[in-house]
């Protein structure tokens, strides 16, 4: 971020006037999604992306609860049936409804692959699975198009449909009509404002971009190139070079205008327990998903599920330096503020409302401990000391120490590009090891593992200069403040 005052020469060109925050972010996505909608592994990885322990943990999670709500619907028509001269109060063990499912933000769809595929495995008696109506829904057609082309979605194509509209307006979709909702990492992607208490007063940052010097120097047709950008003209756009991550953002702070924002009381009133002066993420966009939810659900739904990065305690909200946004490819990807989700729930009339860890709600499902990938190199001794094609040959040897304990049962090759400063000899080894790792191995640097297939390597970790004592501690690691969490509601 850049101001003005501080820095005026920063700014040569500007491409739009001052806006709340949440409007230039929705602004911002559309575009991004539009050039980039089929790279968007380029940029971040979720932990659904290539993984498959998030997806078999929600089928094995759904399978379960499906068959043990209909077995309690049979054992109540016997019931029924046994103390009734009625004859048509006969046994149902089962129901044969159909299962609607949406996936809202489904990425590239390897979450829907994975699921599909071990709730078929799972399901030997055909219960579940040939009732399934899988929805992908997603805003950007283009996400659609790539989720649908994912291989493994293959051989479950006639229970796979798609939607596009956002998750919050889905006014095609009839209300208590859905039995499963979950999404992975949409959260941190939908608007959100960023608020902070000025005495009595609610403010909340404005801003608006700039491209800096040398960006501009580049575009030819200026007016063409604002005119597009405005209008979010993606097909224009993509005559232009790209300028995402160029833009430079001004900022100010500006009373809220709260006449178009919802849950007023109910955000003042959380604000009311954070210092002045102290920015807090509202994740409006997260809410109304919510909101959509709850209408959706059918009456005795298994319900819905959110997993995303954020924080529920006040002391980490009440943290000024805790970091509320992040900047990826240019697009905005912002902290879930999971206290004050709990309260729009609350004042939404949904209860029972749950938060864990997603490790623990993987773990549970696995029943033993995990930490990715990502968790398992932060533990090696001093990892900021290593150089960049350093920490890339420590990533590859731990994966390459890994392999033949950790086996996945999809075909994903891992990739790790090699860095240019990487010195020849070691280049050519790294190469070779990567070309040794198949399909079956870890399939990217967030992948999760298990207890077991760690300490199982544990000589091998050894030996790279990773210490016992610290894998250990990062295995019985409590959530920390800022974390990936779950959160749920029936």
């Amino acid at each position: 971020m850049m101001n003005t005052e501080t820095n005026p020469d920063a700014l040569p060109q500007l491409m739009g006037e001052f806006k709340p925050l949440d409007e230039w972010q929705a602004h911002i996505n559309k575009i991004f999604y539009g050039l980039r909608g089929g790279r968007v592994q380029d940029y971040y990885q979720t932990f659904a992306s290539a993984d498959y322990r998030l997806a078999h943990a929600l089928a094995s999670d759904y399978y379960q609860r499906v068959i043990a709500r209909e077995q309690a619907i049979g054992d109540r028509q016997w019931a029924i049936g046994r103390t009734s001269d009625d004859p048509s109060h006969s046994p149902s063990p089962i129901a044969h409804r159909p299962l609607v499912v949406h996936e809202w933000g489904p990425g590239n769809g390897n979450l829907a692959a994975c699921f599909l595929t071990h709730l078929k495995a799972l399901d030997k008696d055909g219960l579940v699975y040939p009732r399934i109506r899988y929805v992908l829904v997603d805003a950007h057609q283009a996400i659609l198009d790539g989720a649908k082309k994912h291989p493994d979605l293959a051989p479950h194509r006639e229970r796979v449909d798609t939607l596009c509209a956002e998750a919050s307006a889905l006014a095609s979709v009839g209300d208590g009509t859905v039995d499963r909702i979950f999404c992975n990492e949409l959260w941190n992607d939908l608007p959100a404002k960023l608020m902070l208490r000025k005495g009595n007063e609610i403010e909340e940052e404005y801003l608006r971009p700039n491209l800096n010097e040398k960006k501009h120097a580049a575009i030819d047709d200026w007016a063409g190139f604002v005119r597009a950008f405005d209008e979010q003209n993606v097909a224009a756009l993509e005559a232009f070079p790209a300028f995402l991550e160029d833009i430079i953002w001004e900022k100010e702070y500006r009373k809220t205008e709260w006449k178009d924002v919802p849950y007023r009381k109910t955000i003042t009133d959380f604000l009311k327990q954070i210092d002045e002066h102290v920015l807090v993420p509202v994740n409006l966009g997260a809410f109304a998903t919510l909101k959509e939810a709850k209408r959706l659900l059918a009456p005795g739904a298994i319900g819905f599920s959110s997993f995303d990065a954020g924080a529920d305690e006040l002391a980490v909200m009440n943290d000024p330096e805790k970091p509320c946004y992040g900047l990826f490819g240019g697009q905005y990807s912002f902290m879930v503020n999971f206290a004050l989700v709990g309260s729009v729930a609350a004042h939404l009339g949904i209860r029972s409302v749950t938060t864990e860890t997603q490790r623990e709600f993987i773990g549970r499902s696995l029943n033993t401990n995990v930490i990715s990938l990502m968790d398992l190199l932060a533990s090696y001794p001093s990892p900021q000391s290593l150089r960049p094609w350093e920490q890339d040959r420590l990533i590859i040897k731990t994966i390459q120490t890994l392999k033949g304990r950790y086996r996945s049962p999809y075909q994903r090759r891992i990739e790790l590009p090699i860095r240019n400063e990487t010195p020849p000899q070691e280049r050519d080894a790294l190469l070779a090891i990567l070309q040794s790792l198949g399909t079956d191995g870890i399939p990217d640097t967030v992948a999760y593992l298990t207890e077991e297939e760690i300490t199982g390597s544990m000589a091998g970790l050894e030996q790279l200069g990773y210490h016992r004592e610290s894998i250990m501690a990062s295995l019985a690691m409590p959530p920390q403040p800022i974390d990936y969490r779950h959160v749920s509601f029936e």
